[in-house]
């Protein structure tokens, strides 16, 4: 398991800034978002650069309207393309939003018969992202609002998923179970990881509501092995880039923590020194 940091949650930084805070923080990669820095510019050689900061594990398609990028379809293929290109394993999107009317981008879901091979190529991992409640009311705005539903589709279509828990958290607080249900079909590929309460999404852990501690508890029990991508709002953070740094240090060391499979005592490392604590 890789633990990775979304740029969306430095998003008050230059990409080529927040690569570098990342970095400083011990992030093993970093999740990127298609925004507004990829609009007039080369797209290639911003990837590039920042690459070679920290390592690019998986693409975000853009989720709001950039120039030059289209429609959300053309966007999702123009991401697989230049993640191919830079050899970032997996890209990921949002389904389109009935609310939005995005019934373009509906049929066109419909239509794709097998992502891996249609969009990704067999070579990009595509993954779908399940989506949050929001309002008063409580409605969840996209498809596959209903987990079976969701777990259905991505099945039918060779679609892999991206779970993200504050969105799942957002209509069910014992979002655990629900997790399981996506996870038993294998096709999991990356975790969002924040917490969620008070109708706020992506705070930091124990600001809201979900269990995460048990939560990750439970991911180490399972032989998942992909992303678990730290993905909050800029808007928890200071502007003071040390504390940002420091707190992101912090999360970054919890994760691993609680992640972290026991060493059994006695057993060696691989310089051959002998282990007693079976907690290290």
């Amino acid at each position: 398991m890789r633990i990775s940091l979304s740029t969306g949650t430095l998003f008050i930084f230059p990409l080529v800034r927040a690569f570098e805070l990342a970095r400083e923080a011990g992030f093993a990669g970093m999740e990127l978002i298609i925004n507004q820095e990829f609009q007039r510019t080369s797209c290639r050689r911003l990837i590039a650069d920042v690459a070679e900061i920290l390592p690019i594990l998986s693409i975000h398609a853009p989720f709001m309207p950039l120039d030059g990028w289209g429609s959300p379809m053309d966007s999702l293929k123009r991401s697989v393309e230049l993640a191919a290109e830079a050899n970032i394993p997996l890209v990921n999107f949002h389904p389109p939003s009935w609310m939005g009317m995005e019934f373009g981008f509906w049929r066109w879901l419909y239509r794709i018969m097998d992502f891996q091979a249609e969009i990704g190529q067999n070579a990009v991992q595509v993954t779908l992202e399940n989506m949050p409640w929001v309002g008063r009311y409580k409605i969840n705005p996209h498809l596959f609002a209903n987990t079976q539903k969701l777990v259905d589709f991505i099945t039918e279509k060779n679609l892999y998923l991206t779970f993200d828990c504050t969105h799942m958290g957002s209509g069910k607080a014992s979002f655990i179970n629900d997790f399981y249900h996506c996870y038993e079909t294998g096709r999991v590929r990356n975790i969002h990881f924040s917490d969620y309460g008070h109708g706020r999404e992506h705070l930091l852990p124990g600001r809201g509501i979900l269990p995460l501690t048990r939560f990750l508890n439970h991911l180490r029990n399972t032989s998942y092995s992909h992303a678990l991508t730290l993905e909050l709002s800029p808007h928890e953070f200071p502007r003071d880039e040390r504390v940002i740094v420091e707190s992101l240090r912090e999360i970054r060391e919890y994760l691993e923590r609680e992640t972290r499979h026991p060493v059994p005592e006695g057993e060696q490392t691989a310089g051959g020194e002998l282990l007693h604590d079976a907690t290290a």
